[in-house]
């Protein structure tokens, strides 16, 4: 989110709204009730409804009738609540009330709020505006039960996380989905191109990633789901935060539509051999008057500045206050429901620099405590000055406090592509020197490292990580310009020839080196979005993976699967601690600019030999003495081999990398 504009439009007077407590300080002391918060309980007889509103002078939940053959119940009655400990209301209705339709109110000052879900809702119907009460076990498909039970956890290292939008992935004519821009395309197994090459889910499996990261999930404010045609964007507008989005469900009215086939998506995903990782927002809300938060308890989920508006570290016109207790409850609360109820394997932060320290380490020891090994990582940054002081932050620079959480390291992102606040400029991999330090630091996973000269690094003058599954090694996400577009860019001119060459350059830094590999949807067969850097409303004419670029692209395609390969298959991409990677990588001394060369060892005696060359020159580089066997040179890779080397000098063709190993 470093450069995003938002479809959430923010005047100055909403950044002004006084706080409506009488004491700001009492907002951290507000009492918070230790059990888990269901907003509704469904007994065999009754229906109870729960609400915490410590500050509200009263509360009423409204009821309506069930969802049926396509419209949304009527209002039926609405009930005062009645006020218990620690702030929380309850109303207890003397049927079952399965199905049904409910919203809250509360009153302010003798002033009652407009209606919400409240913000623990986990059903809602058309635009999330009102949430039901479901049997949850009514929405699980067939073989829900027994879904976990072979999806062991990987070590972090051998993690490969493939970002993807639903829309991106398959809303193009050229995908051949059935179930264009929704879940269920997750569960096609055999769709292609009009050329007859796999998309969608084969696609993957070829590709042979382990994570699939989906954009946010959760029912967002930015699309209208009552619009069939379909709406583009993003998602990083939260709406409803333990709810799936209506927008990519067959029918966005039916409130267990949504819910059914997200984990029919997820069911079908294990079956394949992925994982999941839910995109999450915690650090803002789409608006603030309109906001669950908001209409629940006035203030008390949003930082404020001295003078009473509200903090806006988000660049969205507020950032919530995970420090607060409930707060940092919702967010726990939150990520254990998807954890438990969906079976979601990893969580990405958006915006995490925004969280504090605190926060972020009691997640990871909850989740740790419910599913050991789920991934974790987030943007160590915010989009603007967050209203805490920054080393109480989950920023990248504090990542080595946080206990077992990645961010992403732009350092080798934007040493390989350029940096992320000018897309004309290039760097490492279109040939422009300078910038091998900051590679070198993304290669050794950010950790301490004798051979990096930290003076000359782009962004950190120091490591940040405590081991290197802490950074995420990428070129290029969701955000800014795709890979493609960033080189046709910084490279004006290039053929298409040259721009794969320089696409496989950029690869092979990130899967060749320490860290956690990341790649983003469609960067494998060179997709563009027509240079638009900030596309997260665009239409899909924009957004959309043409999938004849597998086609164009086959060879870069290969490479790239190729390289994913050979970072499994090889113990010396996957050291952790900072003292293992000094011991066994080691950077040789090319003294030229724009070439990189290094070695690493594994613990068997295996030594690797990587060399990155951006000239537009073949380069001749010493290495170790030995006899190694090839696996990648001249723009061509293989895991099984290419050919075998003896000798202690190499030829590196320009714009190529090299990579070859040999045996003790």
């Amino acid at each position: 989110m470093e450069k995003r504009l938002f479809s959430t439009l923010v005047s100055l007077s909403s950044l002004m709204i006084p706080l409506q407590s009488q004491n700001p300080l009492a907002l951290d002391n507000y009492p918070v009730p230790v059990a888990p918060i269901n907003e509704y309980v469904l007994g065999d007889d009754y229906t109870t409804f729960q609400l915490w509103a410590p500050t509200a002078d009263s509360v009423k939940v409204n009821l309506y009738g069930e969802y049926k053959d396509g419209q949304q119940g009527e209002w039926i009655a609405s009930e005062l609540m009645e006020k218990g400990e620690c702030g929380m209301w309850t109303f207890t209705a003397n049927r079952r009330l399965t199905n049904a339709g409910y919203t809250f109110q509360t009153c302010y000052q003798g002033k009652w709020n407009e209606e919400t879900p409240g913000i623990f809702a986990k059903a809602v119907g058309l635009n999330g505006r009102r949430a039901y009460c479901l049997d949850m076990q009514s929405t699980d498909p067939e073989g829900w039960n027994t879904d976990e039970l072979d999806n062991k956890p990987l070590p972090f290292s051998y993690n490969v996380i493939y970002e993807m939008h639903f829309r991106d992935f398959s809303a193009d004519e050229s995908a051949g989905n059935k179930y264009k821009g929704k879940y269920l395309a997750l569960t096609e197994e055999t769709t292609h191109n009009k050329e007859g090459l796999s998309t969608g889910l084969a696609h993957l499996r070829e590709l042979g990633v382990t994570h699939i990261h989906l954009l946010p999930s959760f029912d967002y404010a930015s699309v209208d789901e009552s619009n069939k045609q379909g709406q583009y964007n993003w998602g990083y507008d939260p709406l409803n935060y333990n709810v799936p989005e209506g927008s990519y469900s067959t029918n966005a009215s039916d409130p267990a539509c949504r819910i059914r086939e997200f984990k029919q998506m997820v069911r079908h995903l294990h079956q394949s051999g992925f994982k999941v990782v839910l995109d999450v927002v915690y650090n803002h809300t789409f608006d603030v008057g309109g906001s669950n938060f908001q209409l629940t308890v006035p203030d008390y989920f949003y930082r404020h500045n001295a003078d009473g508006s509200f903090a806006n570290g988000s660049g969205c016109g507020n950032e919530t206050a995970s420090e607060r207790p409930m707060m940092r409850k919702f967010m726990i609360e939150s990520v254990l429901y998807w954890l438990k109820e969906y079976h979601i394997d990893g969580f990405r932060f958006d915006l995490m620099g925004i969280h504090d320290i605190e926060t972020m380490n009691a997640i990871r020891r909850a989740v740790d405590a419910v599913k050991p090994g789920v991934l974790i990582y987030g943007e160590g940054w915010a989009a603007g000055s967050p209203q805490m002081p920054e080393k109480l932050l989950a920023m990248k620079a504090n990542v080595a406090q946080i206990n077992s959480i990645a961010a992403f390291g732009d350092e080798l992102r934007d040493g390989l592509r350029g940096p992320w606040d000018n897309d004309a400029n290039g760097a490492f991999v279109v040939g422009i020197p300078g910038h091998e330090e900051s590679i070198k630091f993304g290669l050794v996973g950010a950790v301490p490292h004798p051979d990096v000269n930290l003076d000359q690094v782009n962004y950190s003058k120091k490591p940040w990580a405590a081991k290197a599954t802490q950074m995420i090694s990428y070129v290029s996400c969701h955000d800014d310009m795709c890979l493609a577009d960033r080189l046709k860019a910084t490279k004006p001119g290039a053929s298409v020839q040259e721009l794969e060459r320089l696409a496989k350059l950029a690869e092979t830094a990130v899967f060749m080196g320490q860290g956690i590999p990341f790649i983003f949807a469609g960067d494998e067969i060179l997709r563009d979005k027509k240079g638009v850097h900030n596309s997260y409303n665009s239409p899909d004419s924009i957004n959309c993976i043409p999938w004849g670029c597998k086609t164009a692209h086959k060879d870069l395609f290969d490479y790239v699967c190729q390289l994913v390969k050979i970072r499994q298959q090889h113990l010396a991409f996957h050291l952790v601690d900072a003292q293992t990677i000094n011991e066994r990588m080691h950077f040789l001394p090319t003294k030229m600019s724009n070439l990189i060369a290094y070695t690493i060892e594994d613990n068997n005696g295996e030594c690797m030999v990587v060399v990155l060359n951006a000239n537009n020159k073949p380069k001749n580089v010493v290495v170790p003495k030995g006899e190694y066997q090839v696996l990648v040179k001249d723009g061509k890779a293989s895991a099984h081999g290419l050919s075998m080397f003896k000798g202690n000098r190499v030829n590196v063709e320009p714009q190529s990398a090299l990579v070859m190993f040999s045996r003790p």
